[in-house]
């Protein structure tokens, strides 16, 4: 009985030690796992460039839309934000760095351009937006612009619009686009060619429907009319092409980067993100890494927040328009803001 007893006592002693080893190794693999997120998240976050726009044009602005949405973290009883937005969203032409030089097809080795430039005005409750697109040969008056260096540009008239970035950066870009439209930019998004090229990667590339043939020298792009997929770097051709259709101007292009935008949120609205952690640090890596923003959403905090906001809205409630424009009395490769359909158009986003 002795014996058995000893057994069974040290059969007891095996078991919680047992318990204890394989206690400590879970332990161990939670506190990786929770190491790994943070090394994650602190790289995300990281990644992220901002630039601090309210501070730099201060209050002589138009009014807000909505009250301040400044950085702040997320809780699961914070409801999320519903009200109306403006967002001014640039695709950089810039060809600074090895990726974006490769992709940027040639041409200037340093400087970048804003060679795309939308307002993304979200409606309110945030489930179907309009997204008006400005070309870039655009004629405006391009405001006086604070510098980093200290003192502003002087103001230009019946320049390209898309000097103000040129000039000034962000801040003038922004400056430019609320003189210009009289409506209040809250947030500010800009992203490069490597960060869209990564993005559509990440995603899988887009489905994309072209009318007609596309055979564009500049882009390198040659395209079949009909339905592609297409992967980061084609698309990003595809954004890039003016040449290979219609007249060559850049009016043409815009329908093909708002072809893009819409295809853009289909693909993530297919793919498993939110349910596969791989996939979604993937795509969230190859845009912050290439990503600049306003203050506001300086943070993956904030970027979180603003997309789960958004949840709600689908590529089928999502209008895409271009400013309306006529060609510049003065100048037939530029053109004007056409009046008074584009101030009715600003307006109806205020």
């Amino acid at each position: 009985m002795k014996g058995e007893e000893d057994e069974e006592s040290e059969g007891a002693g095996r078991r919680p030690r047992w318990l204890k080893i394989a206690g400590g190794t879970l332990a161990g693999v939670l506190v990786l796992g929770a190491c790994g997120a943070g090394w994650a998240f602190w790289r995300l976050n990281d990644n992220i460039r901002s630039v601090d726009i309210n501070s730099a044009l201060g209050d002589d602005r138009p009014p807000r839309t909505t009250p301040s949405t400044g950085p702040s973290a997320s809780t699961a009883a914070e409801p999320l934000p519903s009200g109306a937005l403006n967002i001014l969203v640039l695709g950089s032409d810039s060809r600074s760095g090895k990726e974006n030089a490769e992709l940027g097809g040639g041409g200037e080795t340093s400087g970048a351009r804003s060679d795309t430039a939308m307002v993304v005005h979200i409606d309110e409750g945030r489930t179907a937006a309009t997204v008006v697109s400005i070309p870039r040969d655009t004629l405006v008056t391009r405001p006086s612009c604070p510098q980093e260096s200290g003192g502003s540009t002087a103001v230009a008239y019946n320049v390209m619009f898309n000097s103000a970035y040129a000039v000034g950066g962000p801040v003038c870009a922004v400056k430019t686009v609320e003189s210009l439209t009289n409506v209040r930019m809250d947030h500010y998004i800009e992203i490069d060619f490597a960060g869209f090229a990564e993005l559509v990667d990440a995603l899988g590339g887009v489905t994309v429907t072209t009318d007609e043939d596309i055979d564009d020298e500049d882009s390198h792009l040659k395209l079949a009319a009909g339905t592609h997929h297409l992967d980061g770097e084609r698309a990003l051709a595809l954004a890039r092409t003016r040449h290979g259709i219609g007249d060559g101007s850049d009016l043409g292009r815009i329908g093909l980067q708002q072809k893009l935008v819409k295809a853009l949120l289909d693909q993530i609205a297919a793919t498993s993100l939110l349910t596969d952690p791989t996939e979604l640090y993937r795509a969230a890596d190859a845009v912050t890494r290439n990503l600049t923003t306003d203050t506001g959403l300086g943070s993956l905090d904030d970027l979180v927040r603003l997309g789960r906001s958004l949840k709600g809205l689908s590529s089928d409630a999502t209008r895409t328009v271009m400013m309306p424009v006529v060609p510049a009395p003065y100048d037939p490769n530029r053109v004007v803001a056409d009046e008074p359909e584009a101030k009715e158009l600003w307006e109806s986003l205020r």
